[in-house]
């Protein structure tokens, strides 16, 4: 508790300003898809997964976004939290690294972020989340055919939002554009290559990108997207993040 009897904020300590950009720049992605949104942040021992929504409502698919980092001190944490008030945390803690952000007195060097404490209660995809474990290997896919795939949904979105009009219809166009099934996977929603591709999933790999996967049961294999499935759950697992999807009760 704080002094005036509010809750305390929790807190996680990063291994270096590299992860605290990390975290930025998916924060900030999730920010493009939906700038009203939430992330839901769970801190085991000394991994952080984040969870964001890249497509959920509208009668479409449910697609999730997960990305894995590492934390210097074990931690527990489970919170949901918006966008808007972890980028003001953001602006607050760039503001005491400045302007040195990234001089040599700042590289390794573990750093406290203070999250948000206030849960979100409108983001009701976060109570969603898929299964760590019981995941089984359905094959792999490939890079350019869902880079080609989020490229003409994004068209055909952007075309056909001119053409309606109103919050609702144009949940509904994305919940039909993004329920597809997506070519050669009749059962895995196009939605799948949009989350992939606009959280950057699919770019090149370098080591930092290694994904500290012990949120679910398998590695990742570092050659290939790889596709996984659990009961209704999909999982398309890069080396950037995870792509985690609950189709809609039927795919047309």
């Amino acid at each position: 508790m704080t002094p005036d009897g509010g809750a305390s904020a929790p807190e996680l300590l990063l291994p270096d300003v590299a992860a605290l950009t990390d975290l930025q720049t998916f924060v900030g992605r999730a920010k493009q898809v939906d700038a009203g949104g939430a992330v839901r942040m769970v801190a085991h021992d000394q991994v952080l997964a984040v969870y964001a929504s890249a497509l959920h409502g509208g009668g479409g698919p449910t697609v999730l976004v997960l990305r894995v980092l590492g934390l210097a001190e074990p931690s527990a944490v489970d919170v949901t939290v918006s966008l808007a008030a972890l980028t003001d945390r953001f602006a607050l803690t760039d503001r005491v690294l400045a302007p040195a952000r990234l001089g040599a007195q700042n590289i390794g060097v573990p750093l406290r972020l203070s999250v948000p404490p206030t849960t979100v209660t409108g983001a009701t995809w976060a109570g969603l989340l898929p299964p760590r474990v019981g995941w089984s290997r359905e094959g792999a896919l490939r890079v350019r055919d869902l880079r080609a795939a989020a490229r003409a949904g994004i068209d055909e979105v952007a075309a056909g939002t001119g053409q309606v009009s109103g919050a609702a219809a144009v949940a509904k166009l994305r919940a039909l554009v993004w329920g597809r099934p997506l070519p050669g996977q009749s059962e895995l929603p196009t939605g799948t290559a949009f989350a992939a591709e606009a959280f950057g999933f699919l770019g090149g790999r370098s080591r930092r990108d290694s994904d500290l996967d012990e949120v679910f049961d398998q590695t990742v294999d570092p050659d290939a997207v790889g596709l996984y499935r659990a009961g209704r759950w999909w999982r398309l697992s890069t080396q950037r993040g995870h792509v985690l999807v609950r189709p809609a009760a039927s795919l047309v």
